[in-house]
């Protein structure tokens, strides 16, 4: 595993046999995914009130200055989107960390409405970061961008459907894995679910046959016991994705 990849991994919570054996050997990784954890835990200590006054109008002018040179750049220009991506998210962070540098300050006690207006802000700037990525072509960036995806609003039916198409549609078989991993932010909507059904017949790849088979049980959704049964008695399917739909439609009764 690359350090890039490592990054990657780092976005989605950091996990695997893989992951950890880079970190063991990787003093720079480590030391990133400690200054990480550092900050979450930081955040979680913050006060419910929000920002106003000269910090709330530093953060519209730089979401304002970000989403402009989105709109002016020329659309095959090199981008390094990791960059842009991590800067977007420090942007919220040093948002959020700045409640306690101004703690004593009149930053606090906005309106009701400005709260709301601000976290609508935040969240779209999380949906606009994932559906830029998802649309790239290095499948690298790709998934930089379903990582993003774990951020967004659960009720955001944008990225849902960005998602669904990378499962759908993407050439990268990491992409449509992490992408299906993804839609478990999303498992509450039922279209959610209708997705995950009608995705498994197309799939061709046995790893994300059975990523959507384990994704439809934990969703307990029994209106996939005939596609999975289908599935199951199929010759052309390889014999372990022909086995675990028998096991999902023994979970699923």
């Amino acid at each position: 595993m690359t350090c890039d990849q490592a990054r990657v991994q780092m976005l989605g919570g950091g996990e695997g046999k893989e992951f950890a054996e880079h970190l063991e050997s990787c003093e720079s990784c480590r030391n990133e995914v400690s200054r990480i954890g550092t900050l979450w835990q930081s955040l979680d200590l913050l006060p419910l009130e929000e920002p106003g006054g000269q910090v709330r109008e530093r953060f519209y002018e730089m979401l304002g200055a970000y989403r402009q040179g989105l709109a002016s750049a020329e659309p095959r220009r090199a981008f390094h989107w990791w960059q842009m991506a991590s800067a977007a998210a420090l942007l919220a962070v040093g948002l959020c960390l700045g409640y306690i540098v101004r703690g004593n300050g009149p930053i606090f006690g906005q309106a009701p409405t400005e709260v709301s207006q601000l976290r609508e802000e935040v969240a779209s700037m999380r949906q606009l970061v994932a559906l830029s990525l998802m649309q790239q072509q290095s499948a690298s960036e790709r998934l930089r961008g379903v990582s993003w995806a774990y951020q967004a609003e659960p009720s955001d039916g944008q990225v849902l459907g960005a998602l669904v198409a990378a499962v759908n549609h993407d050439t990268n078989v990491n992409v449509r894995l992490a992408a299906v991993d993804a839609l478990r932010r999303f498992a509450a909507s039922p279209e959610t679910r209708r997705a995950a059904v009608d995705a498994l017949p197309g799939q061709k790849t046995p790893l994300v046959q059975v990523a959507l088979i384990d994704l439809l049980v934990d969703f307990k959704e029994r209106s996939a016991e005939g596609t999975l049964r289908t599935l199951a008695e199929n010759r052309d399917t390889s014999a372990e994705v022909r086995q675990q739909a028998r096991w999902a439609l023994e979970k699923l009764q």
